[in-house]
């Protein structure tokens, strides 16, 4: 699934490609996710302009002139791809024409992936917006598990499985943790991990991908990366299953509770 990173890197790819160009032809081949039917959102976004491009947690979100906005939600295996021919690329979920021939679409083999026209305002910050003083008080009153808070997007928008994992990692904390038994030093370090490994992975993704919708990246990861036996300094990685979703971890990470 994409997470926070990922997605940064797509709005940015995406809005060198597009921004400021006129949506000639909207495509709906699956219409069953959309929060309108597809006559509509074609009637509502095809002839306006796509003014940018942004992040919000877990989707992005195209703005279009009008104050019309389409949230995009990969889920977990939709992708974004250019369209480089006529023919609509497998398991399209929307194809987006441009005036001038520019087009990329939204594909799912799961056909699970989220369109929503101007979706709702969440209330929950996102990963690199939060304060460092909400994140001590939240932590202070969740007896959940650390790696399930970070990931719970009515908490914290934007972390998923895999880059939970590696900010608890860089924090030296166990996604096993009781989070209000941590201590508050603790906590504010864990705080600068999540800003330190959200944003240096922005940084290697955007350097990877350069100008090519090329999908999540995930082999620089220290720690979640199934053909990892051990890490750079040689621990040994634990892998466990936490809510369904495989947990990566070593035994030196501090537990609390």
């Amino acid at each position: 699934m994409a997470e926070l990173p990922d997605l940064t890197v797509f709005a940015q790819i995406l809005g060198r490609r597009f921004k400021g160009q006129v949506l000639e032809t909207l495509e709906v081949s699956v219409a069953k996710k959309i929060n309108v039917n597809g006559k509509e959102l074609k009637r509502t976004l095809e002839g306006r302009t796509l003014e940018s491009i942004k992040r919000e947690g877990k989707t992005l979100q195209l703005n279009f002139s009008g104050d019309q906005v389409l949230g995009l939600h990969l889920m977990l295996r939709g992708e974004l791809v250019l369209i480089n021919q006529d023919a609509p690329p497998k398991f399209q979920i929307l194809g987006f024409h441009f005036k001038g021939g520019n087009a990329f679409a939204l594909i799912d083999l799961q056909k699970q992936a989220k369109p929503t026209l101007n979706p709702t305002k969440l209330e929950a910050p996102d990963a690199l917006d939060l304060k460092e003083s909400d994140f001590i008080a939240l932590l202070a009153k969740k007896r959940s598990l650390i790696k399930t808070l970070l990931m719970d997007q009515h908490l914290i928008r934007g972390i998923g499985n895999s880059y939970s994992d590696e900010i608890l990692y860089h924090a030296g904390i166990s996604p096993f943790s009781i989070s209000k038994s941590i201590p508050e030093k603790q906590v504010k370090k864990l705080y600068k991990s999540i800003h330190t490994v959200l944003t240096q992975a922005i940084t290697e993704i955007a350097r990877e991908n350069s100008d090519e919708l090329t999908g999540e990246l995930r082999d620089f990861m220290r720690i979640h990366n199934p053909q990892l036996q051990e890490t750079a300094k040689g621990e040994a990685i634990m892998v466990e299953t936490l809510g369904g979703r495989k947990t990566y971890f070593t035994k030196g990470q501090a537990h609390f509770g």
